[in-house]
């Protein structure tokens, strides 16, 4: 990853994939978009789009994990995911483990009094934000051990 480049965060659905992005110095996070599944070959259109807008040097996608720590059936459609877009998008990937996220930011998002229909179009986003923010705050804490 060039120095500069920020991460994208994903957060794949069945449905949709919660998009957001860092800042330049991997600090913070912030949601972008929403796009709505179709087929491969829209999906990898819209993501090479928001990569190439964006200087991305690398992905973050969250992995749903069961609360015990294993992988279910989710973990696997994440990493088949992955796995499809991959020949595509050569980028570096890592996954994060994203229990409970859109749960946190569902209630954040109710606390502020959002709407329902508002909390809908924007969850994912949110999501891969929240995912991603994660990473960093990791990435910063490693940084600090060397």
């Amino acid at each position: 990853m060039r120095w500069g480049s920020r991460l994208l965060g994903l957060d794949v659905g069945a449905k949709t994939v919660g998009i957001a992005i860092s800042d330049g110095q991997l600090g913070l996070a912030t949601p972008v978009e929403t796009i709505r599944r179709k087929k491969l070959k829209d999906d990898v259109a819209a993501l090479t789009r928001i990569i190439a807008d964006r200087d991305v040097g690398g992905l973050v996608v969250g992995l749903p994990m069961n609360m015990d720590g294993s992988e279910g059936p989710r973990c696997q459609s994440v990493r088949q995911f992955a796995a499809n877009i991959e020949p595509f998008v050569v980028l570096p990937f890592a996954f994060w483990d994203e229990r409970l996220s859109t749960v946190a930011v569902e209630r954040t998002l109710i606390a502020q009094d959002v709407s329902r229909r508002r909390r809908d179009a924007v969850i994912d986003a949110h999501a891969a934000a929240f995912i991603l923010q994660g990473a960093l705050d990791r990435l910063q804490v490693l940084a600090a051990e060397d």
